[in-house]
């Protein structure tokens, strides 16, 4: 097995060269490497071993002291002669002549004997090289070795030894030499060591083993009300990583317990959030409750788990409470405004996004590559945010007049797209479907987006017809396209086509036999007529068994199993697809069978909640006209 270790190559890179030149080349190599060897030693007294020299960068030119021409001489003469005798020269560039000539192994000893003599890290270094050059695992580690023995206080030759133990899947060798660097590592270096650790160890074969080596060398560190938290933390990573999800909530627990003022306890905590695990998010919390200068990014990383299990009023508080602290911080309003945007709360949304900008766009901003890129997405989510708040009061012109602040060159389609959304909107329909056709069309690809685009287009105006004859000529082009052939049965269904929807769908059940959305959708529509109940259950029950954890698939097996009259299941089911993706139209059907059974306080609310996400949802809104019913 070869692995690569990035070390110090004072060798630098060489090309084949003729016999009658390696032997000069090889010289000059050992001369450049080893010039300053005499000038680093000072004098040592006759019969003493020469000092120990660690190197891991090239040695400083000496500061020579002003002199008088006098006592220049009496310096000359007390020069001594160098650690690095002829015979150690000739050993190293024979050790070099051999590894280069076929023979590493010879090589190797060579090098690692003067390296002995010498006890010179570089030497000890090249040996490893040269063993692992010939894949030699063994020899490396016994180099390795060989130069912690040379030389005890060498970190550098403890941290070779660990990534190559590690490298050849030997973890439980690791302890004694993990535990030797924790000790010898600064508390300022500490969480950057941690970091390496989890990550190192995090490759290894065995993740088991890994983490239960992790946690044995760091036995000290665990029990320390000053590293207890950070230790514990890591080895919850280990275990996270080896498939331990309550090891690591264990850890995560411990390490708060023994330093609550710890950041690493709830940064892994923030990880294992999940409704399995109920007691990973207290740890987070805690933690911010109890430390008001914690870390911005761990508030808003809390915030986008939120926003991810759809608690948007609960990541709005998070997020509120940030900008209250921290107002100069530009992330937080950006998202703060999308999830004001999304509630509905439209004054406070363009407050939120306008100060966003006015932070991103202020002089003085980082030039880096990264960073610009980054502030570059972020200004176009929120001038499109802000463009969708101008058409929600049907101010047009300042929806197009912030599209315009978006630089269009990566986003040109999407540009043009919203602008044609709004020539739509405001019923120039023809206009905007001009638009989006003067689209470049670059690849297959990009036509078949714009094509898409345009049908979006005519679905959103109610023109069903047009986008259904769109989609049957790019269909007849391109018929085994199975996204053409799936939003052409959408429209078929829209124009209360049934024969053809069930054709198309049936038609790309034959294309793509793994197609969870055709079975789902031809199954829900049979369902949502209320005809052919039985086959509709038998369909969506192959959908669930194609995308088990889809919650749109199950939502439409509650709904079927509602209108079979199988009330408790339907409850049952849905509540768990709503749970796991509290959308709108599993919203409207979920509220519906509870109203139903008379649970109607529970059904308002759910109601409300999902006009809160969307409150122009077709579903929903249906529901609800049709119960009569104003939540």
């Amino acid at each position: 097995m070869r692995r690569s270790f990035k070390w110090l190559d004072y060798y630098g890179q060489m090309n084949p060269s003729p016999r009658r030149h390696r032997l000069a080349a090889a010289a000059s190599l050992v001369l450049l490497a080893y010039t300053t060897h005499a000038q680093s030693l000072e004098p040592t007294a006759a019969g003493n071993p020469p000092p120990a020299v660690e190197r891991t960068a090239p040695p400083k030119p000496p500061v020579r002291p002003r002199t008088t021409p006098a006592a220049a001489k009496p310096a000359a003469e007390a020069a001594q002669p160098s650690a690095l005798t002829a015979d150690l020269f000739y050993e190293i560039l024979m050790g070099e002549i051999t590894a280069r000539s076929g023979d590493p192994g010879s090589g190797y000893s060579l090098v690692l004997d003067a390296a002995r003599r010498l006890r010179d890290g570089k030497l000890f270094q090249r040996a490893v090289e040269i063993a692992l050059q010939s894949r030699s695992g063994d020899a490396a580690i016994s180099a390795a070795r060989a130069w912690q023995e040379a030389l005890p206080n060498s970190r550098d030759a403890r941290r070779i030894e660990l990534q190559i133990l590690i490298a050849l899947n030997r973890i439980s060798e690791t302890v004694e030499p993990l535990r030797a660097e924790v000790a010898a590592t600064s508390q300022i270096e500490r969480p950057l060591l941690m970091a390496v650790i989890a990550r190192t160890y995090g490759r290894a074969a065995d993740k088991k083993l890994a983490a239960s080596v992790v946690e044995q060398a760091l036995v000290d560190e665990l029990k320390s009300p000053t590293t207890g938290g950070l230790a514990w933390a890591t080895v919850g990573r280990l275990r996270l990583n080896a498939g331990d999800p309550s090891g690591a909530l264990d850890a995560a627990r411990k390490g708060q317990a023994i330093d609550p003022s710890s950041e690493a306890p709830s940064a892994l905590a923030l990880e294992l959030i999940d409704p399995g695990q109920p007691l990973a998010e207290p740890i987070v919390t805690r933690y911010l409750a109890n430390n008001p200068k914690a870390s911005p990014d761990l508030r808003i990383a809390y915030a986008r788990t939120l926003v991810e299990n759809r608690r948007f009023s609960d990541a709005s508080t998070q997020l509120q409470t940030l900008t209250a602290a921290r107002p100069e911080l530009a992330e937080p309003w950006l998202l703060l405004g999308s999830l004001q945007m999304q509630a509905r709360q439209e004054a406070a949304a363009e407050t939120s996004l306008k100060r966003y900008v006015d932070l991103m766009t202020a002089p003085g901003q980082s030039q880096d590559a990264g960073d610009v890129a980054d502030r570059k997405r972020g200004l176009t989510q929120a001038y499109l945010v802000l463009s969708q708040l101008a058409e929600r009061r049907k101010d047009f012109q300042a929806a197009d007049r912030w599209i315009t602040r978006i630089d269009s060159t990566d986003n040109q389609s999407a540009i043009q797209g919203r602008r044609a959304s709004l020539l739509a909107k405001q019923g120039k329909l023809p206009q905007a479907r001009e638009l989006l056709r003067a689209l470049p069309e670059r690849t297959a690809e990009e036509r078949k987006q714009k094509l898409l685009a345009e049908t979006q287009l005519l679905r959103e105006a109610k023109q069903y017809q047009a986008a259904y004859d769109l989609l049957a000529q790019a269909s007849a082009a391109a018929p085994d396209d199975g996204d053409l052939v799936y939003d052409q049965a959408m429209m078929a269904e829209k124009l209360n086509r049934l024969d053809d929807m069930e054709r198309l769908l049936r038609r790309l059940m034959t294309l793509k036999p793994e197609s969870q959305n055709a079975y789902n959708a031809l199954g829900y529509s049979f369902a949502d007529r209320k005809i052919r109940l039985d086959e509709a259950r038998t369909l969506i029950q192959k959908a669930v068994q194609l995308a088990p954890e889809d919650p749109f698939i199950a939502d439409s097996l509650g709904w079927v199993e509602f209108r079979l009259g199988n009330t408790a299941e339907a409850i049952r089911i849905l509540e768990a697809a709503y749970k796991t993706r509290p959308d709108p139209e599993i919203g409207a059907h979920f509220g519906e069978v509870l109203w139903s059974v008379g649970q109607k306080d529970r059904a308002v609310a759910i109601w409300k909640e999902s006009l809160l996400t969307d409150a122009e949802n077709e579903t929903l809104q249906e529901t609800l006209k049709r119960l009569r019913v104003k939540p």
